[in-house]
């Protein structure tokens, strides 16, 4: 193959003297007369595959035939021994590493491992025979059993040696001449990929399997000659009992250092867990404002009506309760309702407790179960506020109003809502019998809600004024309208007597201990089932229905007429009736609509008077 490189003799590496005898002039080129080679080109050239090998034929330098060489399997004569004088290795016409650079043929060679040197046992597996070693501190390894060789011949002077004792360039020194038994079997080096295949192989015995297992040693030619390139190891998977014993201490040491930590780790986490953390928690939280609210809310509302608010405790003889009342005046007076002084009768005891939480002992001013309303007074106590009063004839349906009291004797309690009607005519007591207890009230209807305790409170709108006081409520398991007779509980139909009647009564109370009632001075009958409402034949006592020189006489009522209506509102029953006169006043005139032999009649009359009980 014409590469374009020279043909003719090359520069030859200088070689170191040569040992008298045949056997040491037919040496192969040895690794430390090659140039070390730095960098790493790969795996070593004995480690090849055959395919990459015989896919570049190794150059065979043309030597002259002497008649001493003998064919190889492909036909080309191996040289034999050189004459005395050449040197040890012939000259590469291809520049081919170490001694040139890479032809253009093939890729750069990879990195090779420097050969032993002459005389130093290569191991088994590279072309020597199997490694001995002497006794510790020996000069160096032991040589083979020398091979029968021809006579030694006087070799002539190295045109390439240095001179005897000189060091060549490099600094190297080459080690010194080995006996001519030591090079009896001459063999390629292993790592020349150009070297042709040794004739015959290695005549020693086979190695032992674990000797091929052996590792090369780091090799430094510039140490010193006769140590053994190689250190006997125990085969693979035969490690010693000592690292067996140090893998089981470093797992004991793992192990161990793993449950102490586990133990560490488990008693900080419990101890997080206990205390809340290792630092304190702290949330967002809004910051603390003045308290001051809208004074038309609900939280403006009752904080400018429950300190006129008291709760009321009543015992007497035979039972006892609990209500709600309102400051009146500074004099200490206290509205509330009948039924919740009741109990106390004539000896009874009744205290006050303020929303501020003293106490104080009342007395009762007067009471009227017509309408039922009580006033009571407290002596020295300063300080009151009186709640301001409203007017009820303002009052819309759906106007929010808020309910102060203490149901179930919890005071201070404040519940809101709206109206829900207005002039519901309502009827409350009548546990006596006789009908004195009887109560009719024309009274506001809320959704606010009211519960047993809460009798006697303010119902106020949201200026804070009071324009009902809480009364009665509607009871599902009963269906009775007052207080006393359901104690379910509220279901949002509460009943409250319109401040203005309220304040007439209690002028009155306050005045006289008495109350006044409107008349017409008629008697009803009660039994009556129609439509309206119907004068009876004769009074309680046996004396006429219509009171002689009554208002009702005096504008020409008669025994058996039915009145349909009350200042234009629509009467169905006689409780309806009393519940729309009462709430007027003594001396108001009244229109009223009658039907008497199946016509009608309008009929105006004059509010007569009559002491209530």
């Amino acid at each position: 193959m014409d590469d374009g490189k020279p043909t003719g003799p090359q520069a030859k590496w200088w070689s170191r003297p040569s040992a008298a005898g045949p056997a040491a002039e037919d040496r192969t080129p040895a690794a430390e007369d090659r140039e070390p080679v730095a960098e790493d080109r790969g795996p070593a050239v004995e480690d090849r595959e055959p395919a990459a090998r015989s896919q570049i034929p190794a150059p065979v330098p043309a030597q002259p035939s002497d008649g001493s060489g003998r064919p190889d399997e492909h036909g080309r004569e191996v040289p034999g021994p050189r004459p005395s004088g050449q040197p040890l290795h012939e000259p590469d016409e291809y520049s081919t590493p170490p001694y040139g650079g890479p032809g253009p043929w093939a890729p750069a060679p990879p990195v090779q491992r420097p050969t032993p040197a002459h005389g130093t046992v290569v191991p088994p597996g590279a072309g020597g025979p199997p490694p001995q070693y002497a006794a510790p501190n020996a000069a160096g390894p032991q040589a083979p059993a020398p091979a029968a060789a021809p006579p030694p011949q006087p070799a002539p002077a190295d045109a390439f040696a240095p001179p005897q004792g000189a060091t060549p360039a490099g600094g190297f020194t080459p080690p010194p001449a080995r006996s001519a038994d030591a090079f009896a079997a001459p063999q390629p080096a292993p790592n020349d990929a150009f070297a042709p295949p040794p004739p015959h192989p290695h005549p020693g015995p086979a190695a032992p399997a674990q000797q091929q297992h052996t590792q090369w040693l780091q090799y430094d030619p510039w140490g010193a000659p006769g140590q053994p390139l190689t250190r006997p190891g125990p085969p693979e998977g035969m490690e010693p009992g000592g690292r067996k014993k140090r893998r089981g201490g470093a797992f004991m040491g793992v192990l161990l250092l793993t449950l102490v930590a586990s133990g560490i780790g488990g008693g900080v986490g419990a101890y997080i867990e206990r205390n809340g953390g290792l630092t304190t928690v702290e949330l967002p939280q809004a910051t603390r404002d003045s308290g001051d609210r809208a004074p038309e809310s609900v939280a403006g509302i009752a904080a400018s009506a429950l300190p006129s608010v008291v709760t009321l405790h009543v015992s007497g003889t035979a039972e006892s309760g609990t209500g709600t009342g309102f400051v009146l005046d500074g004099q200490g007076h206290i509205l509330t309702n009948n039924h919740v002084v009741a109990p106390a009768g004539s000896s009874g005891d009744i205290t006050v407790t303020f929303s501020s939480g003293e106490t104080a002992s009342a007395e009762l001013v007067g009471k009227d179960s017509g309408y039922d309303l009580a006033v009571v007074r407290v002596r020295g106590v300063s300080g009151l506020k009186p709640l301001p009063l409203g007017n009820s004839d303002n009052v819309q349906v759906g106007d929010p109003v808020v309910a102060i009291g203490a149901p179930f004797d919890l005071s201070n309690t404040v519940t809101s809502g709206i109206i829900s009607a207005k002039q519901r005519p309502i009827t409350a007591g009548g546990e006596k019998g006789d009908g004195s207890d009887i109560s009719y009230v024309d009274a506001l209807q809320t959704d606010a809600p009211i519960n047993p305790g809460n009798s006697g409170g303010p119902l106020v709108d949201t200026q804070a004024h009071v324009i009902g006081i809480n009364s009665a409520i509607r009871a599902a398991d009963s269906g009775r309208g007052p207080e006393a007779g359901g104690q379910s509980g509220s279901i949002g139909l509460g009943f409250a007597i319109p401040i203005n009647q309220g304040k007439r009564v209690a002028e009155e109370l306050i005045s006289t201990g008495k109350a006044t009632h409107p008349v017409i001075g008629v008697t009803l009958d009660m039994k009556y089932t129609g439509d309206g409402a119907k004068v009876g034949t004769k009074g309680a006592d046996g004396t006429p229905a219509v009171a002689k020189d009554g208002p009702a006489d005096k504008a020409g009522i008669k025994s058996g007429d039915v009145i349909t209506q009350v200042e234009g509102q629509r009467v169905h029953s006689g409780e309806e009736l009393i519940v729309k006169i009462r709430a007027h006043r003594p001396g108001d005139d009244l229109d009223l609509k009658l039907t008497r032999g199946g016509k009608e009649r309008t009929v105006t009359l004059k509010l007569g008077s009559a002491s209530g009980s």
